[in-house]
């Protein structure tokens, strides 16, 4: 099993039909999802985050959550506000 996992759910992911957390038989289908989600998380969201997925140590997926629309960043654990008026 494969998972995808949210880092930070900022205001619009909570809006969202999005689950933080979703599970994959095969690791395509969660990196295709990942990717997926992410870009439209930067579509459809309020541009005051870049989401981007990246590959974790044991071959799950994380959507990593940067501030700035195209901003990128790392994808660090912890972080509980972004510091933007999103509602974070």
């Amino acid at each position: 099993m494969h998972t995808v996992t949210i880092q930070h759910e900022c205001g619009c992911f909570k809006r969202s039909e999005f689950e933080a957390e979703k599970t994959f038989e095969k690791q395509q289908d969660a990196y295709n999802y990942s990717n997926m989600a992410a870009e439209i998380m930067n579509e459809d969201f309020c541009q005051k985050h870049h989401f981007f997925a990246q590959i974790t140590e044991d071959n799950n997926f994380v959507i990593c959550v940067g501030q700035g629309g195209g901003s990128g960043g790392s994808c660090g654990t912890g972080a509980s506000s972004c510091g933007t008026s999103c509602g974070c």
